[in-house]
């Protein structure tokens, strides 16, 4: 039986097809990222550098001698790599359970080609049985927190956690998201919201999901 680590290295392997030579690369947070980055020094010497998405990714990245590159030193990414915490065939995503929300979201945007690579475990018929993160300015976060509940959520502060912007994040719980764009768009048109983990508006384009010794492919409609 393939267990899940085996699977997120499989994704990993598979995910480095879509890197081709002088290449710059968005890097993802995460444990199935992780695997990636493990990948992506093999073949470091083929891609002229690397955006990270979080501290922690960056620090990965040095270790393994992969070049670092600012995101404002490029015009556009080629193709930026990351996992999810819950993901639909319509490649839409909940992501920030590590808190990098943000600098994901961001990369993402800035992405010619987004590639989302999870183990089957993260693929759901709908999202928000992960809880959803919010990212916060501090000084919004019960006003926050009381705008959310007025749409059915229940929001958890992550109490002692700091985002690398130095922010907060509020996880919430009990939420319908039925319709994930709108949903991503009413919750950041809360002031003091700085992001949330609902990529719908920039799904993925390309989900690869790795079932028990093979990898499914999930891709945008032409």
């Amino acid at each position: 039986m393939t267990t899940q680590i085996e699977k997120k290295e499989a994704v990993a392997k598979e995910a480095i097809k879509y890197i081709e030579d002088d290449f710059f690369v968005g890097v993802g947070t995460g444990s199935t990222a992780d695997c990636f980055i493990a990948e992506l020094g093999k073949i470091k010497s083929r891609i002229q550098g690397a955006v990270a998405s979080s501290d922690a990714t960056e620090k990965k990245l040095r270790e393994l001698g992969i070049p670092i590159i600012p995101l404002d030193s490029v015009t556009q990414l080629d193709v930026y790599i990351d996992g999810a915490d819950e993901a639909t065939n319509h490649r839409h995503l909940i992501k920030g359970g590590g808190g990098a929300l943000t600098r994901e979201k961001i990369t993402a945007a800035a992405s010619k080609l987004f590639v989302c690579i999870a183990d089957d475990t993260k693929l759901v018929s709908q999202l928000g049985s992960f809880p959803l993160p919010v990212e916060v300015i501090p000084m919004a976060r019960s006003y926050v927190a009381r705008e959310i509940a007025k749409l059915g959520g229940t929001p958890r502060w992550r109490e002692n956690f700091l985002t690398d912007n130095g922010n907060y994040i509020l996880d919430i719980h009990n939420i319908k998201i039925n319709a994930p764009v709108d949903l991503e768009t009413q919750l950041n048109q809360i002031t003091g919201v700085v992001t949330n983990g609902i990529f719908a508006q920039r799904p993925a384009d390309i989900l690869l999901i790795a079932d028990s010794g093979k990898i499914n492919t999930i891709k945008r409609s032409v």
